[in-house]
C-alpha cells in the first residue's frame, strides 16, 4: 500500500473520541443517580416527620384526655406533657382547632370533634389529630413543641408552654 502525502490517517482519533464519550455518559449517569437519591431522601424525611408528628399528636391528645377525665373530679388540674422539641431536625407548633376548622382543613376528620394541628417548621408537613373532650378546650392557641402544660381551671382546657 502506497500512501500519498496529502492523505492523513484518522486512526488515533477513535481512542480519544471513545474516552470523551465514556466520560460524558458516566457523568450524566452519576448526576442522574445523585438527583434520584436526593429526591428519595427528601420524601423519606417528609414521611419520617409526618410519622413523628402523628406520634407526638396522639400522645398529646392522650394527655389532654387525661386532664379532661380528671377535670370531672376537680376544679384545678394541671399536668406537664414532655414532648420532644424537634422531630426530624425540625421544630414544630401545636395549634388547637375548633370542630369546624378540623373538618375544613382535614377532610378525613368530621366536624364533631376538635383537633390538634401539628405543623413542622422546616418541612412542608402538617398533621391533624382529633381530640375528644367533654369540658371544652381553648381553641386558636398555638404553642411551640417541647414541654407543654395542660391545665383546666374550671371552664376550659388550655395548652401553654411549660416553665422549664
Amino acid at each position: 500500500m502506497i500512501r500519498r502525502p496529502d492523505h492523513t490517517s484518522d486512526r488515533g482519533m477513535s481512542i480519544a473520541l471513545t474516552h470523551v464519550l465514556t466520560i460524558g455518559i458516566t457523568t450524566i449517569l452519576i448526576a442522574m443517580l445523585l438527583m434520584a437519591g436526593s429526591t428519595m431522601l427528601e420524601s423519606e424525611t417528609e414521611r419520617s416527620t409526618e410519622t413523628a408528628l402523628e406520634t407526638v399528636g396522639e400522645r398529646l391528645a392522650g394527655d389532654i384526655g387525661n386532664v379532661d377525665r380528671m377535670a370531672n373530679d376537680s376544679d384545678d388540674v394541671s399536668i406537664v406533657s414532655d414532648r420532644p422539641r424537634t422531630v426530624s431536625n425540625s421544630g414544630y407548633t401545636v395549634t388547637t382547632l375548633s370542630p369546624g376548622d378540623c373538618g375544613e382543613r382535614a377532610p378525613l376528620l368530621d366536624d364533631s370533634n376538635q383537633c390538634l394541628e401539628l405543623e413542622a417548621s422546616s418541612a412542608d408537613v402538617t398533621v391533624y389529630v382529633p381530640i375528644k373532650v367533654d369540658t371544652g378546650i381553648e381553641t386558636g392557641t398555638s404553642v411551640a413543641g417541647g414541654s407543654l402544660e395542660i391545665t383546666y381551671t374550671g371552664s376550659n382546657i388550655e395548652i401553654t408552654e411549660a416553665d422549664r
